[in-house]
């Protein structure tokens, strides 16, 4: 029924035409397409337009003005005349308006309204297509909220964040960004991401490496501001996806630990300045970070002392290790002494002062030791020592002579008190001759 009312509708049409409009009509489920003639009777009424609106062809079919019907009240008056008259006017006229069901629910169509001529040109009525587009305009709202949270997220925070494309052009940059770099957001997006570092070329290999690997992690890098300030910054970078897994590019987000660098290189600074030989260690027992102080007592160099095991650098091994298991134990230990074996050969006693350190949430990272030289201080007690010894060998020797002399003046006093007594005992005359 509905294609003989369009045919005997249409005025001086070819058969050719009208196979083409039927094979339309009987293909089209998901589009409504319905006809009507200058006076807004209904003559077509397709599938698609029976599935959305739910008015099966003959209730609609030959009846004038029936197109108010799936009109809500709210919407319909004056309506049907403007949008037909636009139609005329301009040749289509395009709308998206709450439309209404035969059961009364609602919902959004797109409809898209065309005059129909006859073989003279002249208007003979009208073609509505429409489409039910509520779920697209409610996914676009849904969309568009959950970006504008992203975005509110995005701009929140104090790290540099960009997206970059494919070809290493900057696609979205955040206000953090745009402060780091001095340069506004209109000028960064489509501009080189590598033109922002003062090692541009190592930026570019972290982000082809993020290709390579899907992602990197803490790629340390410096930006330079406009104004010639830089920032260290460490960067967390990983490929993002469309929803056919196809990659669209990087997303990037850069810490600043310009203060943390600053920092460090303090704590550096006075590591150097120490005299005594500092070192920190795994908890496997293998070197991690040493000082110019640690190079110098072993003859070797700090790149090559890094990675290696703290034992192999002592007279006895067995007893540095014991040392490291006593402060994983302890938490401490206090002037142990060991003996650092210089690649030469040469010696140098020290007392190992040493402690465990540890992360922001306690974990224990290792152990960092201070060896304070003892060599002077145990020759100087050598040698005190020594002189001890001769002093005491020499005091001894005084007492031996001492007990000597004191012996042969006893015997001297004894032989006279014995001439004596004899003396009294013998007659003086016979001593006189």
């Amino acid at each position: 029924m509905a294609n003989k009312l369009f045919d005997n509708a249409i005025v001086g049409t070819t058969d050719q035409a009208l196979e083409f409009v039927r094979n339309i009509l009987e293909s089209s489920t998901e589009y409504s397409i319905v006809g009507m003639d200058l006076n807004g009777k209904i003559l077509l009424w397709n599938e698609g337009a029976r599935r959305l609106f739910g008015y099966e062809a003959d209730e609609v079919l030959g009846k004038l003005n029936s197109f108010i019907l799936h009109v809500p009240e709210d919407v319909r008056a004056g309506k049907h005349e403007e949008m037909m008259a636009t139609a005329l006017r301009d040749g289509k006229c395009e709308e998206t308006l709450d439309r209404q069901r035969k059961d009364g629910s609602r919902f959004t169509a797109r409809l898209v309204i065309t005059p129909r001529r006859g073989s003279a040109g002249q208007a003979i009525g009208y073609l509505m297509i429409s489409k039910d587009v509520s779920t697209e305009i409610r996914l676009a709202e849904e969309l568009k909220a959950t970006q504008g949270y992203a975005r509110s997220l995005i701009e929140a925070s104090l790290d540099p964040l960009v997206t970059i494309s494919p070809a290493g052009k900057i696609t979205d940059v955040n206000a953090a960004l745009v402060k780091v770099t001095g340069v506004e957001r209109e000028h960064l997006i489509g501009a080189d991401f590598f033109d922002y570092f003062t090692e541009p070329e190592k930026a570019r290999e972290g982000y082809q490496r993020v290709f390579a690997e899907g992602f990197v992690a803490d790629y340390p890098l410096t930006i330079r501001h406009k104004d010639g300030r830089l920032t260290d910054v460490l960067y967390n970078a990983s490929v993002y996806k469309n929803d056919r897994g196809e990659v669209l590019g990087v997303f990037a987000a850069a810490r600043d630990v310009t203060a943390q660098k600053k920092a460090s290189r303090y704590a550096r600074s006075l590591i150097e300045a120490s005299l005594d030989p500092l070192i920190t260690i795994s908890p496997e027992g293998t070197i991690t970070d040493v000082n110019e102080g640690s190079n110098k007592v072993t003859g070797i160099s700090r790149e090559k002392l890094i990675g290696t095991d703290f034992s192999d650098y002592f007279t006895d091994p067995k007893k540095a290790r014991e040392a490291y298991e006593l402060v994983f134990a302890a938490g401490f230990v206090t002037d142990y002494p060991l003996t650092i074996r210089h690649k030469d050969g040469r010696l140098t006693d020290v007392l190992y002062n040493a402690s465990v350190y540890k992360d922001d949430r306690g974990k224990i990272l290792g152990v960092f030791a201070a060896a304070r030289d003892v060599s002077a201080q145990k020759k100087a007690e050598a040698e005190v020592a020594e002189q001890r010894s001769k002093q005491l060998e020499r005091l001894a020797e005084l007492e031996s002579f001492q007990k000597i002399t004191v012996g042969r003046e006893l015997k001297m006093i004894e032989l006279k008190k014995e001439i004596t007594d004899l003396r009294k005992l013998v007659p003086a005359e016979s001593l006189a001759g």
